[in-house]
């Protein structure tokens, strides 16, 4: 069976302004997704699940899926703040709250629509075709491994950064066997010169590797990784469920997974280079990108005709 690919899609974009999964980028119009799904379809993935909002459904479905129908095959679910599991007794949603639940939560809303190994991604990142070959090499049991463990694609830091702010990176610690043993998520990372960091409360510039291995939220999972994240959902609602900012992560789940030793995260090299539109200035560097590519042959003019 091939793998499927749920995809993140309800996310606000709030320091990009709007809804940025279904800008275009591409010479036709191309949004970043349409390169994920076309990635992901090459790269031997057999369906496509949307995580989305449904006030954004309608829009979604003719920006998005409408152009890939009859080709991609395409299932929907729906990040809604009451999609929560069952017998949570009195727990009712803080009237306070905005939006949704975090990673952690978009993932366990589409546990119905998932039929074996999966892939998860970031809908508004471009990740690349060697890293979705990578990362569907190891569910489809290519890699060696007798029952697949859960992967990471990492990527080198000085391959994920914006040049018009901070960004906030999962910095990955790796043993020598390759496997994650931690995941730290840090923000307000930055170049200055020839120095890449994450600046310290006092001002100062903390040193990090060029190299480093980082999360850009492209992973594989099997599906007991479902099971983890409702137990640990429900235990993160009565906990912290009556604080309306409080995120569940998929991060710190899969945290939580390593140290207790339940499971173990291989983390799959790549040289691709990643980009994305974490701020309106990042527009004109992407579309730069996506028209080389098309100029080396990777990429048709439309992908999707």
């Amino acid at each position: 069976m091939k793998p499927d690919l749920l995809i993140m899609a309800a996310g606000i974009g709030s320091r990009y302004g709007g809804v940025k999964q279904l800008e275009g980028f591409g010479p036709s119009g191309e949004r970043i997704i349409d390169y994920t799904i076309y990635d992901a379809m090459r790269a031997g993935f057999g369906r496509i699940v949307f995580v989305i909002r449904r006030d954004i459904e309608a829009d979604f479905r003719e920006a998005v899926a409408d152009p890939w129908r009859g080709r991609v095959q395409m299932e929907f679910a729906f990040q809604e703040m009451n999609a929560l599991p069952d017998g949570i007794g009195a727990f009712t949603v803080p009237p306070e709250r905005k939006k949704p639940w975090g990673t952690g939560h978009a993932i366990w809303v589409g546990r119905n629509r998932i039929r074996g190994p999966f892939a998860v991604a970031n809908a508004d990142d471009f990740y690349g075709r060697s890293a979705f070959e990578a990362v569907s090499r190891h569910l489809s049991g290519q890699s060696g491994i007798p029952k697949p463990d859960y992967a990471l694609v990492g990527y080198r830091l000085d391959r994920t950064l914006s040049e018009h702010g901070s960004v906030s990176r999962g910095v990955c610690a790796v043993d020598a066997d390759g496997y994650l043993t931690g995941l730290k998520e840090t923000t307000d990372i930055i170049r200055e010169g020839e120095v890449i960091g994450n600046r310290n409360p006092d001002g100062t510039l903390h040193p990090l590797a060029p190299e480093t291995p980082v999360s850009m939220n492209l992973w594989g999972f099997g599906p007991s990784y479902f099971d983890h994240l409702e137990t640990r959902l429900r235990s993160f609602l009565r906990e912290r469920g009556s604080d309306p900012k409080a995120e569940f992560y998929l991060t710190t789940v899969i945290d939580d997974l390593i140290r207790s030793g339940e499971e173990r995260v291989k983390v799959l090299s790549t040289d691709a280079r990643w980009f994305g539109v974490t701020y309106r200035e990042d527009r004109p560097a992407v579309e730069k990108s996506i028209l080389e590519f098309i100029r080396r042959g990777v990429y048709p003019e439309d992908i999707r005709a």
